[in-house]
């Protein structure tokens, strides 16, 4: 007997978006979102969100989502493995290198800023060159260190299977790195000029070195300096259009100029961004070598981010680096570097560098996730973004080249555009928008952070010049740090009204939200006797206090209380929730500016900021 396959949908008539949006409106009218008379599509933009690029995500998506365009995708396989070392004890590196190699690392990137050039031969001396690619970063010594790779080559009489010489002059200055040695890179060029040294580099490693590239493209000054995932990449395809300005000038052919150069992005926790990121540089960069008559692919080094790294609680940056290197292995990164979780701190340890390269082994190894030819493509949601992504980083390309190029635009255009985004983003750190766990959400005030040898761990160099560089954490951390430096922890008595069923929620809250700042919380315990609860706070010792309890109550005791507590020396009386009452200086709440009520809290305890 042959038994029916289960259809489960039979006798269902499928859904429809207007269907959709009409529940939608329902629901949003019923909650007070939207008018009674609101249309149906209204449904669908209240639900939607932006991102600091101004692109818009919708909260539904279907077939109709789809860009009619082609999709521009790396080869199924596994992706390089590639960790980073700044040791400055080239001893130390060098055993470093040698056990990540042997633990699953595919190539090797050298801060050769920290390193130095010259300790290359010592630190890649037990190394096979023909197996392990290097990529190198000096700053302003790129020329002096490409110079000594490829002499060091010579030397062993080695041909790499790839890897970067990291000429970066537009990187470079980015980040506060100038002049440029090796590049004639006025404040009016177009694009840097390579001088004859230079040239005879490019030739000799187009010559000798085939699949060894010559200029890396390193959006995460960008990144870093808080710019939107479009204008990464926008800036990256006009550093990379300068680039290839620069090769032909020297006297490469535009395949050959298209083939030396690699392309570095930020890889975030949010997943979606980061895979629809890469998928778009792919097709912006296809684009550019179609409009200039070359071919090839984008090869493409995602690092994850160091902006999204946090120095509190920094065991979570596990977490968030794995999510990152989730989305570039899905996102199609040839080459992946993920950075150890205690690189805020200083130079890492073996324990760090371990995880760091586990984490991709356990994604590529037990996950699978790379093998599968483009494993987002397809999906309505993702193709949507990475389209619009694309769309909004060749609008921002092509005002770059209108303001004369990238090097021109890196004097005002490119750090205006940043500073609009990076105070945005700002703002919805501050009001918590923008959750940071560990650091503005669910702190631990009792955490003892591991300690870490100096240096520089996190990947680019520090420079007062250039563009800024930012943390998202970096003010909640300050204040954290202002606090435990103090003889005793700053202290808020929280005034909780009330049965422990009616004011707990409000406690926690407000202690969370304290304690993003290291501030600790004492609370009264249950009840509504207003004498108990000033005589409690008498007895915390602190002159700042923030009643907890449930609007049915604050209607009936906040008045009482906030007057008592104001008898008994108050300060400063907050009010977790929206309501308004006697005696009540302000609120705190569910995207208050948090850090504002922090620094108001610091005032009025006496820490010194």
């Amino acid at each position: 007997m042959t038994v029916p396959p289960l259809e489960f949908a039979a006798g269902f008539p499928p859904g429809t978006r207007e269907q959709w949006r009409t529940l939608a409106l329902g629901v949003l009218r019923k909650s007070g979102v939207l008018p009674e008379d609101a249309a149906p599509a209204a449904a669908e933009e209240a639900l939607s969100s932006t991102t600091y690029d101004g692109v818009t995500i919708a909260p539904l998506h279907d077939a109709s989502d789809l860009p009619d365009a082609p999709r521009v995708v790396r080869p199924a396989g596994p992706w390089d493995v590639r960790q980073r070392h700044a040791h400055p004890d080239p001893a130390v590196t060098g055993e470093a290198v040698l056990a990540d190699l042997e633990n699953g690392v595919t190539s090797i990137w050298l801060d050769l800023i920290s390193i130095g050039p010259e300790a290359l031969p010592r630190v890649l001396d037990r190394v096979l060159l023909d197996l392990a690619p290097v990529v190198l970063e000096a700053g302003d010594r790129a020329l002096e260190a490409a110079t000594a790779f490829l002499d060091l080559l010579t030397e062993r009489g080695v041909t790499p299977p790839g890897g970067n010489l990291g000429l970066d002059p537009l990187g470079a200055r980015a980040r506060g790195a100038s002049p440029s040695p090796g590049f004639d890179l006025g404040r009016e060029d177009a694009f840097p000029r390579a001088t004859d040294a230079v040239g005879d580099l490019l030739r000799r490693c187009a010559r000798d070195f085939p699949a060894l590239r010559t200029f890396v493209v390193d959006a995460l000054p960008y990144h870093d300096a808080g710019a939107g995932e479009a204008e990464e990449l926008g800036c990256s395809i006009a550093t990379g259009v300068a680039y290839l300005r620069t090769m032909t000038a020297a006297g490469l052919s535009v395949e050959q100029a298209l083939g030396q150069l690699e392309f570095r992005y930020a890889a975030t926790a949010d997943q979606f961004l980061t895979i629809a990121k890469l998928r778009a540089a792919r097709r912006l960069w296809a684009r550019v070598a179609e409009v200039v008559g070359g071919s090839g692919e984008q090869l493409q080094h995602a690092v994850t981010s160091s902006a999204m790294m946090t120095e509190r609680d920094p065991w979570v940056n596990m977490l968030r680096t794995t999510l990152a290197c989730f989305g570039a292995g899905v996102g199609g990164a040839d080459a992946v570097t993920v950075q150890p979780f205690d690189a805020v701190l200083g130079l890492p340890d073996a324990f760090a560098r371990r995880i760091a390269r586990n984490t991709q082994a356990l994604l590529l190894e037990e996950a699978g996730v790379a093998r599968v030819l483009d494993p987002a493509g397809g999906s309505w949601y993702v193709e949507r973004l990475t389209a619009d992504l694309a769309e909004s980083a060749w609008a921002w390309f092509q005002d770059i080249e209108r303001a004369g190029g990238m090097a021109v635009a890196l004097e005002r255009l490119v750090p205006e555009r940043l500073a609009a985004t990076r105070a945005a983003r700002a703002d919805a750190v501050a009001h918590r928008r923008d959750p940071i766990t560990g650091v503005s959400e669910f702190p631990n005030l009792t955490e003892r952070l591991p300690e870490r040898e100096p240096g520089h761990g996190l990947a680019g160099a520090p420079s007062s010049e250039g563009l800024p560089r930012v943390r998202y954490a970096e003010e909640f951390e300050a204040l954290r740090d202002l606090a435990d430096a103090q003889d005793e922890r700053p202290t808020v008595f929280l005034a909780t009204i009330g049965p422990v069923a009616v004011h707990t929620a409000r406690t926690s809250f407000a202690a969370n939200l304290f304690a993003a700042g290291g501030v600790a919380t004492v609370t009264s315990g249950p009840g509504t006797d207003a004498a108990a609860i000033a005589a409690a706070f008498r007895d915390a010792g602190t002159p700042v206090a923030c009643l907890c309890s449930s609007d049915r109550l604050y209607g009936e005791h906040a008045e009482a209380v906030a007057a008592a507590l104001r008898e008994a020396g108050a300060r400063r009386v907050w009010l977790a929730g929206k309501g308004e009452y006697e005696g009540v200086d302000d609120r705190v709440y569910a995207g208050c500016d948090a850090l504002g009520v922090l620094r108001t809290t610091f005032d009025d305890l006496g820490v010194t900021r």
